[in-house]
């Protein structure tokens, strides 16, 4: 049975109960930091870049804001899924419609392989600075992250953790050595924490670099990391919990701001100073430091790019499988929904470079950002509204000083990101001039923003109802008496292997003698498949042959049995013959082979479950 825990393979896999003292607290560090590569990937490199190049140390204090930001939201996102026990994605599924549901998930998941397309891109482009691989190997290269992840996940959560803390102090140490190598200015740092008023270009960077400091996948990723700890669920481990996780999520997201304004710092000192002030692609930056301070800082540079796209694939590939589960109750094979996420990531890049070369990635780079702005209003709105409900919360809803807070901080990202939207279209449509952007383009994002609305207002004008609970099984019914009434009518799928004995001998079990037992075997010949009934080959004629042995040894017994021979597509054939039959019970013997025999020879049994509509029993 399938579990309905977010991320089920690893829920309340950290036991926090043995450990005391320090090492209690030590035993919650750990989500945090997977959440917060998220803001140090690529995407934020090349809005630290522009802002430090274009304006010094002017942005530190949009940085800092943006962190601000972030920690509040991240806290929020951290307590919904210690308190109620759901990720953002789920508590999304209770509260709305389901027709709801459907877009969120479908901007939710365009947001993830937005993110995804960054962290490529990034890697590709770490790559090709450090080693000299051609981005389109390098692009090619990251479709193995998703054997990567799958190892450490079989590994544990502890390990994942570590693989991700480990990525994140490369990057930190990286950007340490480089802060000595440039000598930046600690004057002139102190004096860009001031607020200062923007207009044109550098509000335009200030956008960005909100829009790629707070990502939505983060918020649906730490509501449910905060889960695979296993902690009393009475109201002072709750209450511990929430404590020893805002602890994690500050010291976390303080980091990622010092790696945030370092790379700002960076490009102020190095490109800045220098005059250099249109610098806004990450090869170029790379470029202009070997020019600058030698070989050290450009290598040191790319090691930490590369660092910073690896750790922030593993988490969005993560996400990826929250808002799947979360929001439309599919579950599909964990290494066949990595894949497909990134693929379809993956896919743009490639056309990106072979149509318009690799100078055209930057451009594909920002492109990411501005649809990762576009999802954010959808997770925190209802984020807020779910961790102010009073009810839902029991006692741990948000007092209103953060209420007001938070909502704030929602409506200037919001307005913010709208804003860079309404700029990016007018923008596009004075370069192309088609009219497809106002015909295409403009109608989709007025749907987009009456969505936001209503996400807004429904949770206002309607409760949640009291047996909307997570319940992605439904609830336990009154189970009726049988009346012993035994099956009459039983198929057997059998293949001629030595599992045939042990198949046949649990079907008879099911409805003794006074059953009939109706035995299937499907030919799956290149004759039976073209020709059906007509194939006479040597193999259709020792099938047959085999088919009937099998009856008359039923049948001396003292049981009835009737053979059947169907021709091509196994599961195909088997569904007919069952149907046509009106068999009442179907026992299959399962193959026994796993992983990669199942994705070569396929798994019959699923299959055939979803063709017919009667009971199968699986003998092994």
């Amino acid at each position: 049975m399938k579990k309905s825990e977010s991320l089920s393979e690893v829920h309340q896999s950290v036991d926090t109960g043995k450990r005391k003292g320090w090492r209690r607290i030590l035993s919650f560090i750990g989500p945090a930091y997977l959440v917060s590569v998220g803001y140090m990937d690529p995407g934020n490199w090349a809005t630290d870049i522009a802002g430090g190049s274009k304006y010094g140390y002017q942005l530190i204090w949009v940085l800092l804001m943006s962190n601000l930001i972030a920690l509040l939201l991240q806290s929020l996102s951290a307590r919904l899924g210690i308190v109620r026990g759901l990720d953002l994605a789920q508590a999304s599924r209770n509260a709305y419609p389901k027709w709801v549901n459907i877009p969120l998930f479908g901007l939710a998941q365009t947001a993830i392989i937005a993110c995804d397309l960054a962290e490529i891109i990034g890697m590709a482009i770490g790559l090709n600075l450090l080693f000299g691989l051609p981005l389109i190997w390098g692009i090619s290269i990251t479709i193995f992250d998703t054997v990567l992840l799958l190892f450490l996940m079989n590994k544990g959560m502890r390990k994942m953790e570590a693989f991700i803390v480990s990525m994140v102090f490369i990057v930190g140490l990286s950007f340490l050595v480089e802060m000595f190598i440039v000598e930046p200015s600690l004057k002139e740092i102190v004096k860009g924490l001031e607020p200062s008023v923007l207009s044109g270009d550098a509000l335009y960077i200030a956008i960005g670099i909100i829009g790629a400091t707070v990502m939505p996948h983060n918020l649906y990723l730490h509501s449910s990391l905060v889960q695979t700890r296993n902690f009393k669920r009475d109201f002072e481990g709750i209450k511990e919990a929430l404590k020893f996780n805002f602890i994690d999520t500050a010291v976390a997201l303080n980091l990622a701001f010092f790696v945030n304004a370092a790379i700002l710092i960076l490009a102020a000192a190095a490109f800045y100073k220098n005059g250099m002030h249109e610098v806004a692609e990450i090869q170029d930056a790379h470029k202009l430091l070997g020019n600058i301070f030698g070989n050290v800082a450009p290598a040191l540079f790319a090691i930490a790019l590369i660092a910073a796209g690896q750790s922030s694939t593993v988490t969005g590939t993560l996400a990826g499988q929250i808002v799947m589960e979360g929001h439309l109750n599919l579950r599909i094979q964990p290494w066949l929904r990595r894949l497909i996420t990134r693929l379809l990531a993956i896919i743009p890049a490639f056309f990106t470079i072979l149509y318009f070369g690799n100078d055209a990635l930057s451009g594909l780079l920002i492109l990411s950002q501005v649809v990762l702005s576009l999802q954010l209003g959808f997770a925190v709105i209802p984020l807020i509204h779910f961790t102010s409900d009073k009810k839902e919360m029991k006692g741990f809803a948000i007092k209103t000083w953060v209420k007001i807070l938070a909502w704030i901080s929602a409506l200037i990202i919001v307005a913010l990101n709208i804003q860079l939207v309404i700029e990016e279209i007018s923008g596009w449509g004075k370069e192309i001039n088609s009219w497809y952007i106002y015909a295409l383009i403009v109608p989709v994002a007025i749907i987009i923003a009456l969505l936001l609305v209503y996400i807004f207002i429904y949770p206002f004008i309607k409760k949640v109802s009291e047996d909307a609970h997570n319940i992605p099984h439904g609830i336990a019914l009154d189970i009726p008496d049988p009346q012993n009434k035994p099956y009459q009518k039983i198929g057997i799928t059998v293949d001629f292997s030595k599992n045939d004995r042990n198949t046949i001998q649990q079907a008879l079990k099911q409805g003794g003698k006074t059953a009939s037992y109706h035995l299937i075997h499907i030919v799956e010949t290149a004759a039976a498949r073209y020709h059906g009934k007509s194939a006479m080959d040597h193999e259709t004629q020792l099938d047959a042959a085999n088919l009937e042995k099998y009856c008359t040894n039923l049948e001396k017994l003292g049981y009835k049995a009737f053979p059947y021979i169907g021709y091509g597509s196994p599961a195909k054939a088997i569904a007919e013959i069952t149907n046509k039959q009106e068999l009442e019970l179907l026992v299959m013997g399962a193959h026994g082979h796993k992983g990669l025999k199942d994705l070569i020879f396929g798994t019959t049994v699923e299959a055939v479950r979803h063709k017919i509509g009667v009971p199968v029993l699986v003998i092994r």
